[in-house]
């Protein structure tokens, strides 16, 4: 198969060879079924067409019935019918035959034909004499004799009640009828069995002419299925192969690779899925680069600084004292601390909150409220706290499925960020409040509000991403390692809650929590 690329089976040549197989037996089908409709109808076409032609004999029929009074003596006396065909023998019983406008022009109770009339057709039902009778309407030649399918062999009279009264034994549910009726009153009924075998060359000169125009239109309808085929097979199956081609180069780290997507249908869709897909992959990996990047680039920070004071000291620019200690050491837990917020930063999921248990949110907060007490004081800012404490005979305190120790790093990173960045005399004001009634879903949000400085609208929205710093805290002496944000939402959205930063009332950042209760 490697050897001859172009048999290889693709989804749309495949579907291409089902559609074209499904149609071409269709097609095939139809036209057997056409010609083998058209050999059996044919008979029973003509049998109409000649029945049509035979008025003449219906009213015949009819003035016999109304003479005798109904089909007894046709019934009885299997010499009439020959002579009622011929037209040469009386029908009401006294050897006349009233005059009829209603009969053809040509016939005459006599047997002859009306000067310049039409001939005779008797001959045609029975050949020539001793059958036909009457005299020579052919110009003195013999009348042709039919063949073996001649009128007299297919032709019967039937009754009211579908019970045959002369003529040839034929099927009735085979043969072509016309109604004989008497004053509106069904009286019987004559039948015209149709042609067994056509036998002449006109039939089968016909027939042939019928199957070749079959035949073609079903070249022609086989064709076009094929190119219809061909059409819907690439129509339908061309986005995926350009999906497959695409998600080849996407797996090549070509992440800028797009499909386009046209339409509505399901492939559509699946285009734009496809795309999003796409871009969503180029955003993480442009941000998995660029984090890549900080991340070498804040360690850098303490391992340069720690490198200079050691070359310092082999160069004897420095002497080795307890101010160089501490500087060493100050780098050496500042390259820790990066380290383990690195660390905590990656846990997602259940991994930032695999201890599940009952969790009172409230008493975690006062209790990382209380452990950052004096350092507020010594910074200058004041603490507001406004509903941490429920009043007698209110609902009970909120509680949450999660791990407390972690929820307590998440409170101590927000206090921490508001004693970094606030300026002294400012205030942090945090609130709660429970959202929804008893019985349903009910959520807890914590307000952080702190003053100024404020954050830049375009910033707002990328506060919780690793390693990012506001312009206010490019400091790396005061401000953080850009981690304690993206380490608070890592936690947050582990217990099932949502955290977002806005403006503060207060003018500076407030950041929300919102936590799903038991």
């Amino acid at each position: 198969m490697a050897a001859f690329p172009m048999l290889r089976l693709t989804l749309t040549r495949k579907l291409f060879l089902a559609l074209a197989t499904l149609l071409a037996v269709l097609l095939l089908t139809f036209a057997a079924f056409s010609i083998l409709g058209l050999q059996r109808g044919l008979g029973a076409y003509v049998a109409e067409i000649e029945l049509s032609r035979m008025d003449w004999l219906v009213q015949r029929l009819v003035r016999h019935h109304a003479a005798q009074g109904g089909w007894d003596r046709l019934r009885t006396e299997p010499s009439l019918w020959p002579r009622l065909l011929r037209g040469n023998d009386s029908v009401d019983g006294d050897g006349a035959v009233p005059a009829d406008p209603r009969l053809p022009p040509w016939y005459s109770p006599g047997g002859d034909a009306p000067p310049g009339g039409r001939p005779d057709p008797r001959p045609l039902l029975y050949g020539p004499p001793p059958f036909g009778g009457g005299p020579d309407v052919f110009g003195g030649a013999p009348p042709p004799r039919m063949p073996e399918g001649m009128l007299l062999h297919r032709l019967a009279v039937f009754d009211a009640h579908d019970t045959q009264v002369a003529g040839a034994r034929i099927d009735l549910e085979k043969a072509a009828r016309v109604p004989l009726k008497l004053q509106g009153r069904r009286i019987g009924s004559l039948a015209l069995a149709p042609i067994e075998s056509l036998e002449s060359e006109a039939d089968r000169a016909f027939l042939a002419r019928q199957r070749g125009l079959v035949a073609v239109a079903a070249l022609g309808g086989l064709l076009l299925a094929l190119g219809l085929s061909w059409w819907m097979a690439r129509r339908w199956l061309t986005p995926i192969d350009e999906l497959a081609h695409a998600a080849q180069r996407i797996a090549r780290g070509q992440l800028q690779t797009r499909v386009a997507a046209q339409g509505s249908d399901e492939l559509a869709a699946l285009g734009r899925t496809f795309n999003h897909m796409a871009e969503r992959l180029d955003r993480i990996e442009a941000s998995r680069r660029a984090w890549l990047a900080d991340v070498s680039h804040e360690l850098r920070t303490p391992l340069a600084a720690m490198r200079a004071e050691i070359e310092a000291l082999q160069d004897g620019v420095r002497s080795f004292d307890d101010r160089t200690a501490l500087r060493l050491h100050r780098q050496i837990m500042r390259l820790g601390q990066l380290v383990d917020d690195l660390r905590s930063s990656m846990q997602e999921g259940d991994a930032a909150a695999h201890e599940r248990a009952s969790v009172y949110p409230l008493s975690v907060l006062r209790e990382a409220v209380a452990a950052m007490q004096d350092r507020f004081a010594q910074a200058g800012l004041t603490l507001e706290l406004l509903g941490m404490d429920a009043a007698p005979g209110t609902r009970p305190p909120p509680v949450l499925e999660g791990d407390s120790r972690r929820l307590h790093q998440a409170f101590m990173n927000l206090l921490e960020n508001t004693l970094r960045y606030t300026h002294a005399g400012g205030r942090l004001r945090i609130e709660a409040h429970v959202e929804g009634s008893i019985g349903s879903a009910q959520r807890l949000v914590l307000d952080f509000d702190d003053s100024a400085p404020g954050v830049a609208p375009d910033e707002l929205p990328r506060l919780f991403e690793r390693l990012f710093r506001g312009e206010s805290s490019r400091n790396r002496d005061s401000g953080g390692s850009g981690l304690g944000l993206s380490i608070c939402r890592a936690i947050v959205e582990a217990h099932g809650g949502v955290i977002d930063a806005a403006d503060s009332p207060l003018g500076g950042l407030r950041i929300r929590l919102t936590l799903p209760l038991k």
